[in-house]
């Protein structure tokens, strides 16, 4: 059965909560990562779409980075591409490289610029190659040897981390009022293609860019404590602590990391909140509740 329409009293007062929000992000860039889980939903993955194209109609500058773990995963099965994967991490040799770029850059990029456009807002495909956005680097892992208990250096293949992020491109796209959908594949300053974390990439973007809010949609919440209740607020030095004494654990760590990175290159403050929930972005800036764990410096 479904529930009444809220009255036209209810809807202004939400317009009228709304609007302080609205203004204070007017002409501010905020970076979206858009996490490969959070956009399993079809119904959830349109509310997405709405979001942006509103954000953008509301006078804020809207950059959308996404990623795609689960769906390179089964493109790689579906290929009979065995993959290797060393301290939790896949290794990505060439042959992964390429499958990773055609499912990154190619369709899961295209397909959530056409779910913006059907929402009437008007968005540009990228990668990090275009215009050498960002030019990446290999990234060097360690992980501790559970036969010698001591850290190891990973060869992880074309596993690469941002090293330079040139904004001349995000900027051209943003001036002509146009959405920017990037997909986290670089190239390296000698041409090789390099497959980038998705959060590490939105991070780099965010900090470039000096974004006012940086979110970051997963499937969980956000930062919970031992209890396993949702953490509305921290700072970075918060947030240290609770990796510290384990309460942030597994791959919470490393979004962690990447908040901090981004706050520490300006971005104002970091959200991390979940993308399967209808409308999360805009309930995170256009109203007094929020949806996540924000963080900020101190």
């Amino acid at each position: 059965m479904n529930e009444p329409l809220p009255s036209g009293h209810v809807r202004a007062e939400v317009l009228v909560q709304a609007l302080p929000h609205m203004q204070r992000y007017d002409q501010a860039i905020v970076v979206i990562k858009y996490g490969g889980h959070a956009m399993g939903d079809r119904a959830a993955a349109e509310d997405f779409a709405e979001d942006i194209v509103l954000l953008e109609q509301s006078g804020l500058k809207p950059i959308v980075v996404h990623g795609g773990g689960p769906q390179i995963g089964r493109m790689l099965d579906k290929l009979g591409i065995q993959s290797e994967f060393k301290g939790g991490l896949r290794v990505t040799d060439e042959a992964t490289v390429e499958v990773v770029e055609m499912v990154l850059a190619g369709s899961i990029n295209k397909q959530i610029v056409g779910w913006i456009s059907a929402e009437g807002g008007r968005a540009v495909g990228l990668c990090g190659k275009d215009g050498n956005m960002v030019v990446a680097r290999k990234a060097v892992k360690t992980a501790i040897d559970p036969t010698s208990k001591l850290e190891q250096e990973l060869d992880l293949g074309l596993v690469g981390e941002p090293d330079l992020v040139n904004r001349d491109v995000l900027d051209a796209v943003l001036k002509a009022e146009l959405i920017p959908v990037v997909a986290p594949v670089a190239s390296g300053a000698d041409g090789q293609t390099y497959n980038v974390n998705a959060d590490t990439f939105a991070g780099a973007i965010a900090g470039a860019m000096g974004a006012k809010r940086f979110l970051l949609l997963t499937d969980v919440p956000g930062v919970l404590d031992k209890q396993g209740q949702l953490v509305p607020e921290l700072t970075i030095e918060d947030c240290r602590r609770l990796i510290a004494d384990g309460t942030i654990t597994g791959g919470m760590i490393p979004k962690i990391e990447t908040c901090i990175y981004a706050l520490e290159r300006g971005v104002e403050a970091v959200v991390i909140l979940d993308g399967k929930v209808p409308h999360s972005v805009l309930l995170e800036l256009f109203t007094d509740f929020g949806a996540g764990t924000l963080i900020r410096q101190g």
